[in-house]
């Protein structure tokens, strides 16, 4: 039996996927640009649409160029401490040490024509940008599902620092919506505002039934229905793609939807269901999958004044779990969303 080709392994690029080539290439011209367009970009959306796979995609095509050397920054650890350690090693990797100059992670030292003193990890970075800098290469940083926390404040207010030095660094960040709009509008990460965002919305519903027919070997009606029940999802595309699959040969629409759900709620779903307030939920359990529902019927099933609703409205929005569809009227922007957290609701 030949290998499944849909995968669902979160951060990693999947051997079949549908590109996002338009986001990727708009970043790629304005860091390769002379001079660049911008020096940060941040990305965001839900769960599963596809921002880590867009960011690497990015890191892998620019580390392939040989002005450019890419490190990637784990959100968990020091971002400054880090970037400071990567730097260090990427300098040794690529051979870009000067003669009488030497980093040492271990101690964060700097020996400079044989001395060694003593450096934080700002001085460790400047040092190691300077030396990119005059070898011509440029630095691409990458920081996957960030946070505004004080390690992200710390970090974004020292990036500042060095694009006011004229250093050949940049910067590539994804998160949540909510968690980029938070960071975005911290007022002592101001300088945010003015970067450019990509906001990762439903794939296109022709490519995904393209890519249907193609890998499942199906006819186009057929995969018009898949890619419909997707709803535009990155992670649903993988997902449905993999069930379908493993029961290509069998006409039990039952059991693939089943297994179909058990893949959203078990990957996704429970976590984002989790992320809701009590009132938010009462109104994701009172829509539907399919098509748009009236907000006064919503008002009315929840029992919350129309006032109280569009602050509650504007943080579903925000989280990406509805989305306008009209003057009045709300959809679930995710495939079996209300099904499986009516399941996730009677678990609590």
């Amino acid at each position: 039996m030949s290998v499944n080709p849909f995968s669902l392994t979160f951060g990693k690029v999947p051997a079949n996927y549908i590109a996002r080539e338009e986001n990727k290439e708009e970043i790629i011209k304005a860091f390769d640009s002379e001079p660049a367009l911008c020096q940060t970009y941040m990305i965001g959306g839900i769960r599963g649409c596809g921002k880590t796979v867009l960011m690497t995609a990015v890191s892998k095509e620019l580390g392939e160029k040989k002005n450019w050397v890419c490190v990637d920054l784990n959100p968990a650890f020091d971002l400054l401490d880090d970037l400071a350690n990567n730097m260090v090693y990427s300098l040794k990797k690529h051979n870009l040490f000067e003669r009488g100059l030497e980093l040492n992670i271990a101690g964060f030292g700097v020996g400079v024509g044989g001395k060694t003193q003593t450096e934080n990890s700002v001085n460790i970075i400047k040092d190691s940008l300077d030396i990119l800098k005059k070898k011509g290469k440029k630095l691409l940083i990458t920081v996957d599902e960030v946070e505004n926390n004080d390690n992200m404040r710390r970090f974004a207010s020292q990036f500042q620092i060095f694009i006011r030095r004229d250093d050949p660094v940049y910067l590539i960040m994804t998160g949540l919506y909510e968690n980029i709009f938070n960071i975005q509008n911290d007022s002592a990460l101001t300088f945010l505002l003015r970067s450019p965002k990509i906001l990762l919305g439903p794939l296109s519903y022709t490519r995904i039934a393209g890519r249907y027919r193609e890998l499942l070997k199906t006819d186009a009606i057929k995969a018009d229905e898949l890619a419909g029940m997707t709803k535009g999802y990155a992670f649903a595309f993988q997902a449905l793609g993999r069930v379908y699959w493993e029961n290509r040969n069998k006409a039990d629409k039952e059991k693939i939807m089943v297994e179909y759900e058990a893949y959203l709620e078990e990957y996704v779903y429970s976590k984002i269901w989790s992320g809701l307030t009590a009132v938010e939920k009462k109104i994701v359990l009172s829509m539907k999958d399919e098509g748009a529902v009236k907000t006064s019927a919503i008002c009315e099933q929840c029992d919350i004044t129309s006032a109280s609703f569009s602050k509650y409205r504007e943080r579903l929005i925000r989280k990406e779990v509805v989305r306008s569809s009209g003057h009045g009227y709300l959809e679930l922007t995710l495939p079996r969303f209300n099904t499986v957290c009516r399941r996730l609701s009677m678990a609590e």
